[in-house]
């Protein structure tokens, strides 16, 4: 059985992975409406929290 600390940093994990996957399939839009700097920043935060979700999921595995 998993320990609830390590149950709560896997549905973080997750929650930061679906965020990011959020901000970087909605960045089209801002290059649509000519507003590129914002899309590439966009693209730039999303890669950041789901290198943070993916971090933050392996280390709950290897806490299991």
């Amino acid at each position: 059985m998993t320990s609830p600390a390590a149950r709560r940093e896997r549905l973080a994990g997750m929650f930061l992975f679906g965020v990011a996957v959020v901000l970087l399939v909605s960045s089209p839009t801002w290059f649509a409406s000519d507003r590129v700097a914002v899309g590439i920043a966009q693209i730039v935060i999303g890669l950041a929290v789901g290198a943070a979700g993916v971090w933050v999921g392996r280390r709950a595995q290897r806490a299991d």
